[in-house]
């Protein structure tokens, strides 16, 4: 199957929903050079780049790293900060991207957004549903099996 870049699958995704309704996650890895620098991950919420739309100095961190079993992106009651991102433009610095994650029923939320949505209003929080969810980070993370989305690197589990 061939590839598709991110902004394929951004339009593959449908509109997201602006009045508190599930959102929809979809992740994809950008496989390092030479497309670019370093293996980073793409986070669209209802088809928008999170990461960019947020600080467009950051990239997101190795999906090795987000999208382990029980890694950050794993949602639990008690809610947890996670760095997404990090600083990349002009160059590698200190600054990091971060969300908070909690489960909430059988809602995962994302708290302390700040990016602009289509309409140009600030999204500042993303419900999914948990199906949804973790079905996503689990066909993501199964995608970096495949040395053609992410090359070579051994995959630990935790």
């Amino acid at each position: 199957m061939p590839r598709r870049s991110p902004r394929e699958l951004r339009a593959a995704v449908p509109a997201g929903p602006s009045d508190g309704a599930a959102s929809t996650l979809l992740i994809s890895a950008c496989p390092g050079p030479p497309a670019c620098a370093a293996v980073h991950t793409y986070l669209f919420v209802d088809g928008l780049d999170v990461v960019a739309r947020s600080d467009s100095r950051m990239a997101g961190l190795d999906p090795r790293r987000l999208l382990r079993p029980g890694g950050p992106l794993c949602p639990t009651d008690r809610p947890r900060t996670v760095d997404v991102a990090a600083q990349e433009q002009p160059e590698p610095g200190p600054d990091r991207l971060t969300i908070r994650v909690r489960l909430r029923g059988e809602t995962v939320l994302w708290s302390d957004l700040m990016y602009s949505g289509l309409d140009g209003t600030v999204v500042e929080e993303a419900r999914f549903r948990l199906e949804q969810y973790l079905g996503e980070v689990e066909r993501a993370y199964a995608a970096l099996k495949d040395p053609r989305v992410v090359p070579a690197e051994p995959l630990r589990r935790c």
